[in-house]
């Protein structure tokens, strides 16, 4: 079969409300950036595996709150006192846990955050007393914090999950597909990302609708039937 020619065009993820499928590993998570504005305390920690929503529901309380994303290794430079103004997200804490000078603007956005009752959206992968931040008086405040966990997905969470990769690469696969990654691949949200990264590279190579011979190459199972 010739090979066809691939354009590596970005996928749009779609990252509205309604577009995070909610299920029983994430109701938690969903229900507090629901409530926005009612937290038990003034900021919130969403943690979770790669891939399992933070960042999609960090861009839904965003769109709410009218609140800026930034990384947290990109806080030295920032003007803290307009940043603790309003409402903030900061992405990827633990990525600092050894950078003292983003430490000391992530300490000082949270002191003033906390008096202005602005409130604050942080995020990483491992649950935050396992953040292991090097200045401890952060770390502690950070404790103290409201927490919401993103857990591991079940079938039902990981088959919306793949569904809606491929939809945000306009990638229609075949209707056993899914069915079969989700019985043969590795079960997280980070290998379901580069499983319909890497089908949709190989779809658009080979000229080819994703299909579960192209799936069973993927996974790593060898030849299958159509």
């Amino acid at each position: 079969m010739a090979r066809q020619l691939s354009f590596d065009l970005p996928a749009r993820e779609a990252l509205g409300r309604d577009d995070f499928f909610v299920a029983p590993s994430n109701a938690m998570a969903v229900a507090m950036i629901d409530a926005a504005g009612s937290w038990p305390t003034p900021q919130l920690v969403l943690s979770g595996p790669a891939g399992s929503g933070k960042t999609h529901l960090a861009h839904v309380w965003a769109t709410m709150t009218g609140a800026p994303i930034l990384s947290a290794a990109d806080l030295p430079g920032q003007d803290i006192p307009a940043l603790a103004a309003r409402p903030a997200v900061i992405e990827d804490v633990p990525a600092i846990a050894t950078d003292a000078a983003a430490l000391e603007e992530l300490f000082h956005l949270f002191n003033l955050s906390r008096a202005l009752g602005q409130p604050l959206l942080l995020t990483g992968r491992p649950a935050p007393r396992h953040w292991n931040l090097a200045l401890a008086d952060i770390q502690s405040r950070i404790d103290s914090a409201c927490h919401a966990e993103l857990e591991p997905p079940g079938d039902q969470l990981l088959s919306a999950v793949l569904a809606k990769l491929f939809n945000d690469r306009q990638v229609t696969p075949k209707p056993d597909v899914i069915p079969y990654l989700l019985r043969h691949m590795e079960r997280s949200f980070q290998a379901a990302a580069a499983t319909v990264a890497e089908l949709d590279r190989l779809s658009l190579s080979e000229g080819r609708q994703v299909s579960r011979t192209l799936a069973a190459r993927v996974v790593g199972i060898g030849p299958d039937k159509d």
